[in-house]
C-alpha cells in the first residue's frame, strides 16, 4: 500500500490529509474559507512534518482537479506540484465530483441498488457543474455545466431515485420537485474522502505529468456543454 498526501481547494473549503494503507492518519480543514492562500500552505506543511517525524515515506501526492474555483484549484494544483517536484514524487489528478461522491458511497448504506448520485458544484445563479453516475461511480452523464430548472435531470428521474448532493444542491430543491429525487445534505469535497481514488489510480498506475497537468475550470465550460475536460 501507499503513504498519499491529499490536497482538495475546489471550492470554499481547504482541506489536507495523509493516508497509509488506506486509511486516514491525519487531516485538516478549515471549512470557513475561502482561505485556501493563508490555510494550504500551513496545512502542507503540518502535514509533511507528521509524515517526516513518523517516518513515513511518501510515494504520491493527490489533488482534487476540478471543476471549482479558479483561484482554489490554482492554488491547490501549484502546491501539490511543487511538493512532488520538492520530494520527487507522483501526481494524481482526481476529479472533483467523484470526491464528492465518496463521503455518500461510504455512509449512507440506505441507497437502493440502482440509485444514481448527482454531486452539484455550484455555478451561481441557477447554474450548477454536475456529473450523474451509479453506485460503482460508472459515469452514467459526463460533466457539464446545467441550468436547473423544472424539466433537469428527468431523464434519470423517470427511471432511477437520484441523489443531489454538494454545494450547488441546495438551491436546485424548488426546482427538482420529481418524487425520485432525493438530497443529502452537508456532503463537501474533502481531502480525507479523497484516498479510495487515490489508491485505485496507483493501482492503475495513473499518474500525472507534472510539468503539464492543468486542473479545468468552471470558465470553460458553456452552459450544457463542457468545452474541455483535462
Amino acid at each position: 500500500m501507499s503513504c498519499i498526501l491529499h490536497i482538495e481547494t475546489s471550492t470554499s473549503v481547504c482541506s489536507v490529509a495523509l493516508s497509509e494503507d488506506g486509511q486516514n492518519i491525519f487531516k485538516k480543514e478549515d471549512l470557513q474559507g475561502p482561505s485556501h492562500a493563508v490555510s494550504l500552505g500551513v496545512f502542507v506543511d503540518e502535514a509533511l512534518s507528521f509524515a517526516d517525524s513518523h517516518a513515513i515515506p511518501l510515494d504520491a501526492v493527490a489533488v482534487s482537479c476540478g471543476p471549482g474555483s479558479y483561484t482554489g484549484l490554482r492554488i491547490g494544483v501549484s502546491m501539490a506540484k511543487g511538493v512532488c517536484y520538492g520530494r520527487d514524487l507522483k501526481l494524481i489528478g482526481l476529479p472533483t465530483l467523484e470526491v464528492l461522491c465518496v463521503p455518500v458511497l461510504l455512509y449512507h448504506d440506505e441507497l437502493p441498488d440502482d440509485a444514481l448520485l448527482c454531486p452539484m458544484i455550484d455555478a451561481r445563479r441557477m447554474e450548477v457543474y454536475a456529473a450523474v453516475y451509479d453506485r460503482g461511480l460508472v459515469p452514467v452523464r459526463p460533466v457539464g455545466a446545467d441550468i436547473v430548472d423544472e424539466d433537469s435531470y428527468r431523464e434519470f428521474l423517470d427511471k432511477h431515485p437520484v441523489y443531489f448532493f454538494g454545494n450547488g444542491a441546495a438551491k436546485c430543491k424548488e426546482k427538482l420537485t420529481h418524487p425520485n429525487a432525493h438530497f443529502i445534505d452537508n456532503i463537501h469535497p474533502l481531502a480525507s474522502m479523497m484516498f479510495p481514488l487515490a489508491e485505485k489510480a496507483i493501482a492503475r498506475q495513473d499518474f500525472k505529468d507534472v510539468a503539464y497537468f492543468e486542473p479545468f475550470y468552471l470558465k470553460e465550460f458553456v452552459a450544457g456543454t463542457p468545452k474541455k475536460l483535462v
